[in-house]
């Protein structure tokens, strides 16, 4: 029975579950469950911190978990990235002070408060920046007021928060993180286990059917090569004549954010009937 790691509290917890659902995994009603067995499916879901599914995947007692790529890294667990999920995205960045430092090179001797310290120490350490580094759990923006440290690392959305505590984002990002797949390193027989492949093809197809739409729409025959270029589709468009001669019915994925664009696009050409439909689950 493949056994996965899925978070069980934070941002990452319920888009996680919503995303193994959408792939036809049972997932938990109570909360307070931490384990649950998908017979039908052979999976047995552990539902544990996302700071800790790093660990207990690098330490083999889990095949594989779902947690952030920020708390991968931190955790210098023998756990490594095998799919992207597209979903809790988020930049990590250095704040201090306005006059205090305008790039990581400029930290030595000084002292950076964070709640990712093991991330923190080998982004300054990849810099050959020698300085301190404080962890804290939990908002850190006020560290530089108490004055434990100069400089602070966090999670940037809008930066709002930052700004309010008078602070200003400097340098480049430390990591652009999301929430990822991850596997033990070096466990290559896992990677080609069945069930592994079968959960990997099935997150791929959610993530698939999350952006494209499929359309649908009648084209004269003879404006067809304009309308496929703008809907060709994964691979080829299905195209099939109509009942009146001189006109075919066209079906293709379309990705959704550029769906409307090109039914507008579509129906300068002269295509008419133009649908679009949601997609719930494919396999490519």
């Amino acid at each position: 029975m493949l056994r996965i790691a899925v978070p069980n509290k934070g941002s990452l917890s319920e888009p996680a579950s919503a995303m193994l659902h959408e792939a036809g995994y049972r997932q938990r009603k109570d909360r307070r469950e931490l384990v649950l067995v998908d017979a039908e499916n052979e999976v047995e879901f552990f539902f544990l911190r996302p700071r800790d599914i790093a660990v207990y995947v690098g330490s083999g007692k889990l095949d594989i978990g779902i947690t952030g790529r920020d708390l991968l890294l931190d955790s210098a667990a023998d756990a490594e990235e095998i799919m992207q999920l597209g979903f809790a995205g988020s930049t990590f960045r250095y704040a201090t002070l306005p006059g205090t430092a305008k790039d990581v090179s400029e930290f030595g001797g000084m002292t950076v408060a964070t709640s990712f310290a093991g991330l923190v120490r080998q982004h300054l350490a990849d810099h050959g920046v020698d300085a301190s580094v404080v962890r804290l759990d939990g908002a850190v923006e006020t560290a530089i007021q108490l004055g434990v440290a100069e400089v602070i690392a966090d999670v940037v959305e809008t930066g709002t928060t930052l700004r309010n505590a008078g602070l200003e984002i400097i340098s480049e990002p430390i990591l652009h993180s999301e929430a990822v797949v991850i596997g033990r390193v070096g466990a290559e027989e896992l990677r080609e286990d069945a069930k592994v492949q079968q959960f990997l093809r099935r997150m791929q197809g959610v993530l698939v059917a999350r952006r494209y739409v499929m359309m649908d729409y009648d084209i004269r025959a003879e404006r067809l090569e304009e309308a496929v270029a703008l809907t060709p589709g994964l691979e080829s468009p299905t195209v099939s004549p109509l009942h009146d001669q001189g006109w075919v019915a066209v079906r293709s994925m379309v990705r959704t954010k550029e769906a409307q664009r090109i039914m507008d696009d579509l129906y300068e050409l002269g295509a008419r009937a133009i649908l679009t439909t949601g997609i719930h689950a494919c396999r490519l």
